[in-house]
């Protein structure tokens, strides 16, 4: 197989779209109930389920159902956001539903990990500054919103503010190190060549 192609991921652009409060968990980014599934495909559908549809299915006021947010791929969120539960789904379908980069005051730690493995940057900014980026998207909601991954800042508008993003995260986007799982099948050889030298291990079995 030849090496796979890892995109670096130095910078994200797109239109904003808020999202408002502290310690969303991950329950309430993707419901339990649509986990069921055998891949990911589908899951944008259902992000922010329970905030966005009452038991009738009937829509509630919420950013993701507000069609001048519909093409928005910046998402601004408070503080400790992606916390609670571990699962993978909910990055998965913030991705699905068009989210690449997102802003934020904090990250529980194993959702930030969950979104690089996606190649989505977690950017963070202290209180203040995200309130006023939050702001202005609800305001300007067909404006452009600027991460620069690699530069550590975010430009809105006719402002550039800095932000910060976790120095390992950082190094792996921009390297084009963030997927693993592509990176083991361009050294399956590699791998292979020093599973065959342990002597505990059968290749063969």
């Amino acid at each position: 197989m030849s090496d796979a192609e890892i995109p670096q991921i130095d910078y994200a652009s797109g239109t904003g779209i808020p999202i408002r409060g502290n310690d969303i968990d991950t329950d309430q980014i993707i419901p339990a109930r649509f986990m069921k599934v055998v891949t990911f495909d589908g899951l944008g559908e259902f992000a922010f389920f329970d905030q966005r549809f009452e038991d009738d299915d009937t829509p509630k006021e919420h950013p993701f159902n507000e069609e001048k947010f519909q093409n928005a791929s910046v998402l601004v969120v408070n503080a400790n956001f992606g916390c609670g539960s571990s699962r993978e789904h909910a990055p998965q379908a913030l991705m699905r539903w068009g989210i690449d980069a997102i802003i934020g005051e904090s990250f529980a730690e194993i959702f930030a990990g969950n979104c690089l493995a996606l190649g989505i940057p977690t950017v963070t900014a202290d209180s203040e500054t995200v309130e006023a980026i939050q702001d202005f998207v609800d305001e300007h909601p067909d404006a452009e919103i600027e991460v620069d991954v690699e530069a550590e800042t975010v430009t809105y508008g006719d402002t550039t503010v800095e932000a910060t993003v976790d120095d390992a995260q950082r190094k792996a986007l921009v390297d084009g190190e963030w997927d693993t799982t592509a990176l083991m099948r361009s050294n399956q050889n590699a791998v292979r060549e020093l599973a065959a030298s342990l002597p505990y291990v059968d290749l063969d079995a």
